[in-house]
């Protein structure tokens, strides 16, 4: 009996094999011009199980790496049960990323999808997209908003660091005690308290389901972290409500981006109105995914930040250097508030920063699905293929950077233009590059600001994870203790 069992397994692996492979053979002929060369992998599984070892390695890329060297910059795989196209040229992924709607569309595993939900941002294409992100963009460029959430960040940072002092602490979990207060105030003006401790705890829960099996029964992860979501959305709904009926009787400024959503839907959100039901439900969604590239890849940053900063003294002492001086500056002054431009305008530590995100590999990597066959550079990308644009590739090139191993933010003095750099995407591209994406600066830059100015620390040694997120293995230990001392 069980060799009846054997066999009818490896049938049908070969079945899936030859499907996949017949597949390939219809695309070929059909368009007349071959898809980029590559590896379909083990039947079923393809090429993940390579995939994910190098994410557990010291050195990521790997798996990019050897297939660059026999199929070039654009190759296809199987990854995680789907047929791909993998590019590490930087000009290929600017178009995918540049192209949007009606070439390709976001891809993500079905986990993802199942717990962002179908109204998601990240999943929304065209007008609804485009308005969406330009609402958010706007909010988060207005001098108001800079000024306060800029006093609200140095609060927050003093506060965490006050509990740092001699004693250890794991600096991957306390950042994240900064940057998810900071976030919460952001999108919906929620400061400390019950609710912010609850959404703490359950986003906590919720984030560990992003990359898992997509099985819902009870007990599996994608089962916990739905439950998870469920608490949160009864906890943003409430908070909604009540800035709805706020709103409703007040023109004040906005607060947080969830005050511009609902002034946007205003007309759509009165009670009389049929659809307002599903309005408020999609910005609740939209509240929630919003909080997970807001915490993890700051967060992340953060971290690596000081992993990278403890290993080279060099740059640590440079770093102290600058931030001594502006603090010498403010002192000297009328005023020893600091504004969002005092952090802006300090280049060592925007160098840093930009060094920590091109070597953090905070977004791996990008997925999209073509609509229609697509063709870049003489690359054909078949309708139906995803696509994924790496990131990582492309920022640890030596075509790109020399010595790209070396955390070196001096590198940056020789290099023009940084957001107009195409071997330079942390925070995507296109019509999806993150509105955030200097609000996470000035916020890695107050967050430098006061440790360097006020503490010393010695951290233990520590490697990063780079698989299924970014991490580090020990959480980052670190002895802290303050200059005075």
């Amino acid at each position: 009996m069980e060799y009846w069992v054997i066999g009818v397994g490896i049938i049908v692996l070969l079945m899936s094999w030859w499907w996949i492979v017949k597949k390939e053979s219809n695309i070929k002929v059909r368009k007349g011009i071959k898809i980029p060369k590559g590896n379909a992998g083990w039947p079923l599984v393809g090429e993940t199980l390579e995939f994910i070892a190098s994410g557990y390695s010291s050195h990521p890329v790997t798996f990019f790496e050897n297939r660059k060297s026999i199929y070039g910059n654009v190759f296809k795989s199987n990854i995680l049960g789907s047929n791909i196209i993998v590019s590490t040229d930087s000009e290929v992924n600017k178009v995918i990323l540049q192209n949007q709607g009606n070439t390709f569309v976001p891809a993500y595993p079905k986990s993802i999808r199942e717990l962002m939900g179908e109204h998601s941002i990240l999943e929304l294409n065209g007008n609804m997209h485009k308005k969406l992100h330009s609402l958010i963009l706007v909010f988060l460029k207005s001098p108001q908003f800079k000024a306060q959430i800029t006093r609200d960040i140095e609060q927050t940072v003093k506060q965490c660091l006050a509990s740092w002092t001699h004693k250890t602490i794991y600096v991957q979990d306390e950042v994240k005690k900064i940057t998810f207060t900071i976030l919460i105030k952001v999108l919906m003006s929620v400061g400390p308290g019950e609710d912010l401790e609850l959404l703490r705890t359950d986003f906590g829960e919720f984030i560990k389901g992003l990359i898992c099996l997509p099985i819902k029964f009870p007990g599996t992860r994608l089962y916990k972290s739905l439950k998870a979501k469920e608490r949160m959305m009864k906890i943003v709904r409430r908070i909604v409500d009540e800035r709805k009926k706020l709103m409703m009787n007040n023109n004040a400024e906005d607060q947080c981006i969830l005050d511009a959503l609902l002034r946007d839907n205003k007309g759509e959100l009165s009670s009389s109105n049929p659809s307002s039901s599903l309005a408020l439900e999609r910005i609740c969604q939209n509240i929630i995914v919003m909080m997970i590239p807001g915490e993890e890849t700051l967060a992340t940053a953060m971290t690596l930040a000081l992993k990278f900063l403890s290993d080279t003294p060099l740059v640590l002492t440079k770093l102290m250097e600058e931030h001594m001086e502006l603090k010498k500056l403010k002192a000297a002054g009328c005023s020893n508030d600091y504004t969002w431009t005092d952090y802006m305008a300090l280049p060592f530590t925007q160098n840093v920063i930009s060094e920590t995100l091109r070597m953090a590999h905070v977004v791996n990597g990008i997925w999209r699905k073509a609509l229609k066959d697509v063709e870049i550079k003489g690359y054909l990308i078949p309708k139906g293929w995803c696509v994924m644009a790496s990131l990582t590739s492309v920022h640890l090139d030596a075509n790109n950077y020399e010595n790209p191993f070396k955390f070196d933010p001096w590198r940056w003095e020789k290099i023009e233009a940084v957001t107009s750099n195409n071997c330079f995407t942390p925070f995507g591209g296109g019509q999806r590059l993150c509105p955030g994406l200097d609000l996470s600066r000035v916020e890695l830059s107050i967050f430098l600001h006061h440790l360097v100015t006020t503490h010393r620390w010695v951290a233990e040694r520590d490697e990063i994870i780079y698989f299924p997120i970014v991490k580090m293995k020990k959480k980052l230990p670190i002895r802290v203790q303050p200059i005075n001392a």
